[in-house]
């Protein structure tokens, strides 16, 4: 574990020592947790973003045809 200091704003504070109370927790443990849980959501989002990028791009389109309009690209024909 390592130790950080933060500055909060007071509001800030308050709300912090409120909601470990409520949570029967310190406010370092709330923190970090939370720090935690952003670090996790943007390690999956960085994760998903890298997949999909990674996928092949699908032709629209074959040669000497137009792109598809609105609708084609948006049927949803089954859900009427």
């Amino acid at each position: 574990m390592k130790n950080v200091t933060i500055t909060l704003d007071e509001k800030v504070a308050r709300w912090a020592r409120i909601r470990a109370a409520e949570e029967d927790t310190s406010v370092s443990r709330l923190v970090g947790e939370m720090l935690r849980d952003k670090m996790l959501d943007d390690n999956a989002y960085e994760t998903s973003m890298h997949a999909y990028l990674a996928q092949s791009p699908r032709e629209l389109k074959k040669k000497g045809q137009t792109y598809p309009d609105r609708e084609e690209l948006h049927d949803r024909h089954s859900l009427r």
